[in-house]
């Protein structure tokens, strides 16, 4: 049994331990939605950071540095200052006024099933994407170090989805926490570590290191080899439409994150807003030193491993691996692989409860059923069930992208549509008295609907020879796109805010909203009324 597999499945013993321990404390709705409200700053801190660290990360920003150099980078730039818009906005708010989800803020003042409804159609949307990317970046890493095992990635994908799904169903907010933060502490460690060794490799030369990026041989598309400076911009974002597609990267991302559930939800599991803020504290604390470290993975990768043999052994978000193997042997590289696979549970984990407890809590309590629970526990069993489809849909359209898929990428898409869809209704929600249901419901559809539509309608999806998303697609769309850029938020983000704005003037004055209004500014900004910890 090679040292890989060895540690996999340490890690996946270690985190079936926590799940069991977590389900012996899951007996309430709080304990299994918000982990009693019980999680201390540094706590929720570091799994918050688990949460955001994802395949996407580390996996997929390495990559895109190593293959496009300072416009890789860009995405670690885009992730690290997103998490100002978290603090200075809706951290303290969120965590005053709703109880278990996103919904439960908006629902607050307007009327409830409409605006309950559309917020779990888009926490569910944003989720599956998301999911999406760490089922592909599970399989494509799976695949690739077990070969000699002849697991197909197929069934990589099918594992790791069955693995989230049993964190979720039995161990609940509880095990997703501490597993988010084992994992954390983990790839914080095996980030640390590989970016010193691959100074180590340059002598500690800042100087040498930099001198080496200026100067990446690889072969072109053409077989011709070419030497680029991976410090100059727009090997990625190129003309026309370059510029564009940076701004729009950059909007999705620094809006995108106050408005992604499975970042949300975690605010509900501490016990005042002031340990939220804390908690948002310590986040990026751990967010900013890791995206600094991102510098080292990709350039390290494009530098020392070589973006021609990167390519062939694994495609792009096996940078990260593939270095950890070329400076540190098969141990180091079974070890960094081991915490990519860390890093991919816990956050499918945290994905799959923010959509299971969307659905559970806002659709089938409070919209099917007006509120009311109709029997004891009845809320955490259809959360259950969520989870399973949820999981299965996510497998399944992870097998039908393929491995080749840019994790990172794929999640910029989930970042667009949160951006577009849930950040316009809840800044409206909580900031603007006029602010009434119409508005919430065409803010939320005109975001959700517009990104997806500009995706399908992109270089994404639409062309001869689509750059990111690849399978299916390319057989059935054969076609140049009608949207020229990858990343919609540039239009789709002012579409939702403009659906907003409209739905709140058509729908005309709602008074019962405006005096809720005032009910809703004294609880965001003092706690009272807020929902306690409770205890174990």
């Amino acid at each position: 049994m090679n040292a890989t597999l060895v540690l996999f499945l340490g890690f996946i013993v270690v985190t079936l331990g926590i799940t069991a321990w977590a389900s012996r404390r899951s007996g309430s709705s709080a304990s299994y939605f918000a982990a009693n409200r019980q999680i201390t700053a540094w706590q929720n801190g570091v799994a918050v950071a688990g949460d955001y660290m994802s395949a996407a990360s580390f996996l997929g920003i390495a990559g895109l540095i190593a293959f496009f150099g300072y416009d890789g980078f860009m995405y670690s730039v885009g992730w690290l200052v997103a998490y100002l818009t978290v603090l200075l906005i809706v951290a303290e708010p969120l965590r005053n006024a709703g109880k278990y989800t996103m919904a439960d803020v908006l629902a607050y003042r307007l009327n409830p099933r409409p605006v309950r409804a559309m917020a779990s159609f888009s926490t569910l949307t944003v989720s599956t994407f998301y999911m999406i990317a760490q089922m592909v970046g599970a399989g494509a890493l799976v695949t690739l170090l077990l070969k000699d095992s002849g697991i197909s990635y197929h069934i990589a994908v099918i594992s790791v989805g069955i693995l989230m799904i049993v964190y979720v169903v039995f161990g609940g907010m509880i095990a997703t926490t501490w597993v988010q933060i084992v994992k954390a502490i983990l790839l914080m460690g095996g980030t640390i570590l590989l970016s010193v060794l691959v100074l180590a490799h340059f002598h500690f030369s800042i100087a040498e290191f930099f001198n080496a990026i200026t100067q990446v041989k690889y072969h072109d598309a053409a077989g011709k080899e070419v030497v680029k400076d991976f410090l100059t911009p727009g090997l990625r974002f190129k003309p026309p439409y370059g510029a564009l597609e940076l701004i729009s990267l950059g909007m999705a991302l620094i809006l995108g994150t106050a408005g992604l559930p499975h970042i949300l939800v975690r605010f509900y599991t501490v016990p005042d807003a002031k340990t939220a803020r804390n908690s948002v504290v310590w986040a990026m604390v751990l967010i900013g030193t890791f995206y600094i470290m991102t510098t080292f993975l990709g350039f390290g990768a494009a530098t020392i491993v070589g973006r021609d043999y990167i390519a062939k052994n694994g495609g792009n978000n096996m940078s990260a691996p593939l270095l950890a193997q070329a400076i540190g042997g098969n141990v180091f590289f079974a070890f960094i692989s081991a915490i990519a696979f860390a890093t991919i549970l816990a956050v499918v984990a945290g994905l799959t409860i923010s959509a299971s407890t969307s659905f559970a809590h806002d659709v089938w309590t409070n919209v099917i059923h007006n509120g009311v629970e109709r029997k004891a526990g009845e809320e955490r069993t259809v959360a259950r069930i969520t989870a399973f489809v949820v999981g299965a849909i996510a497998i399944a359209i992870a097998i039908i992208l393929g491995p080749k898929a840019n994790v990172a990428f794929l999640v910029a898409l989930a970042f667009a549509v949160a951006a577009s869809a849930n950040l316009p209704v809840i800044v409206f929600s909580i900031f603007w008295r006029r602010f009434n249901t119409t508005g919430a419901v065409m803010g939320l559809a005109f975001g959700l609907v517009g990104s997806i539509v500009l995706i399908f309608l992109g270089p994404s999806i639409m062309g001869i020879d689509p750059p990111t998303v690849v399978g299916a697609a390319r057989h059935l769309i054969q076609r140049a796109p009608i949207f020229p850029l990858e990343n919609p938020g540039i239009l789709s983000i002012p579409i939702g805010f403009l659906g907003a704005i409209l739905g709140t003037f058509v729908g005309g004055k709602d008074h019962l909203a405006e005096e809720r209004f005032k009910e809703l500014q004294v609880r965001a900004n003092t706690g009272l009324g807020a929902e306690k910890a409770t205890a174990h």
